[in-house]
């Protein structure tokens, strides 16, 4: 189930909050389980076996390194459950991509798996590992009530999506929180926002790009606009997903860290990935660059360290050798940075921020792509060598029908939206203007985003690859 859905918005929510909020605390965490297990299996019910499964090894792993722990016992345990935990992660993810690599290679004919990629797994198998680490290294005791940690690993609002919450950042929340009409508001406020930036943003750059994917009259500069119009794509879709399970976590007493800081105002690569899906770079940065030594070795180790970290990174987001590609394309660029490039960009912010986003851009054609031909023949058309016109008249067309939105979007990548808000709000005499202006914009912005559901079937959601 998408959140940016009618089924989700009138159907679902409503009477999910009204059940969590009905009952005395001691059973919201039950209540919160038995509703996100309901969400999950709204789209994929037979997979929530699988799900059971992870959080049942989570959980009696977790107890059992902590009744182990300071032994040599407690790290086979963290073992065992980990390989298990990525085993099946790398069965239903990655089966089908290792047989067929198998095959070319070996000139067999395995055959592919037949199963799906479960909603998620990705992102509740990190979350079950990031707690059965923690629990080994001590920064957290092993949690003995089986309902809260499912609830902490299958909490409805950053199941599919994220971002990737911790349970050190939860286990205080999870025993008890504070509800409030200040939270519940703040988190209505957010996920309002971050619907309008899915459906009124994501989904019509979207269609521009399919457009652009089913046009006979491309030019260079109409695969510029495809490139542009993809990159604010992917950052409205995935930020506002981000964006509505913090307002959602809010609402329901839990405080979500921020997943995204407007990554394309950076003026490194280095910045960008420190603003740009938060959640899985701290993950990463944790529980696998640091172990490996991080850059704590030798030059030629800390480059090693730097590449496997980004080639799980580019696995990670899909069982595709693009992605893999994708991931040991930032790396480069990262380790240029480290050795010699930041000094020579610091010179000219100008040159920075179109550096950085040139290279993004060019990053999210090699994600968009389902194989390197098509990759090919779009960074080709982008520079000009597959013999086509340098502007068409579909270009045009499409400039102006989707101007007003790409410019839209642009700002919105950016702090100024926030910065004319809060200009706005201090013009205004008293609070009293502003306490009623507000929930009005809001509710506009519910309808808007409603009529556009209820008008137009197309609702993508990028991250499901995923």
């Amino acid at each position: 189930m998408l959140f940016s859905s009618i089924s989700f918005l009138y159907y679902f929510l409503p009477v999910a909050l009204v059940l969590y909020f009905a009952v005395p605390g001691r059973f919201k965490n039950t209540i919160l389980l038995l509703v996100s297990l309901v969400f999950y299996a709204w789209g994929e019910p037979k997979y929530i076996l699988l799900m059971l499964v992870s959080i049942l090894v989570g959980f009696f792993a977790g107890i059992l390194i902590g009744h182990c722990a300071g032994q040599s016992r407690a790290k086979q345990i963290l073992i065992l459950a980990a390989g298990i935990h990525l085993l099946l992660l790398a069965f239903f993810k990655y089966g089908n991509f290792l047989i067929t690599n198998w095959n070319a290679v070996t000139q067999s004919s395995v055959p592919l798996l037949q199963v799906a990629l479960p909603i998620g797994i990705s992102f509740y198998t990190f979350q079950i590992l990031s707690y059965e680490i923690d629990v080994y290294r001590g920064k957290v005791p092993a949690q003995r009530n089986l309902i809260s940690l499912a609830a902490y690993v299958a909490m409805f609002p950053q199941l599919i999506a994220g971002p990737i919450v911790r349970y050190a950042d939860m286990e205080r929340e999870l025993a008890a929180r504070t509800l409030s009409t200040e939270n519940f508001a703040l988190g209505i406020r957010r996920f309002v926002l971050g619907l309008s930036k899915k459906i009124l943003l994501a989904n019509v750059l979207g269609e521009l790009c399919d457009t652009f994917q089913a046009s006979g009259d491309k030019s260079v500069l109409f695969y510029w606009l495809f490139a542009l119009s993809y990159t604010l794509q992917i950052y409205f879709d995935f930020s506002g997903y981000s964006d509505m399970a913090i307002g959602l976590g809010r609402i329901l007493g839990f405080r979500f860290e921020e997943n995204f800081n407007y990554p394309y105002m950076a003026k490194s690569i280095t910045e960008f990935w420190r603003r740009w899906h938060i959640s899985l770079g701290s993950f990463f940065r944790d529980y696998v660059y640091i172990p490996l030594g991080g850059n704590r070795v030798s030059k030629a180790r800390w480059f090693f360290n730097i590449l496997v970290v980004w080639m799980l990174t580019g696995l990670w987001h899909g069982a595709s050798w693009n992605f893999v590609f994708w991931g040991l394309f930032f790396a480069v660029f990262l380790m240029a940075e480290k050795i010699w490039l930041s000094k020579h960009l610091e010179k000219s912010r100008i040159l920075c921020h179109v550096y950085v986003m040139l290279t993004v851009i060019v990053s999210f054609v090699i994600f968009y792509g389902t194989d390197f031909g098509e990759v090919r023949d779009c960074l080709g058309g982008m520079m000009g060598f597959l013999g086509i016109p340098f502007v068409s008249k579909e270009f045009l067309y499409y400039l102006k029908s989707y101007g007003i939105v790409l410019l839209l979007g642009m700002a919105g990548a950016t702090p100024l939206p926030q910065m004319v808000t809060k200009k706005l709000k201090e013009s205004l005499r008293g609070e009293k203007a502003v306490n009623i202006l507000e929930p009005v914009a809001l509710i506009g912005l519910l309808l808007l985003n409603t009529a556009y559901l209820v008008d137009s079937s197309f609702n993508p959601f990028l991250y499901f690859r995923f």
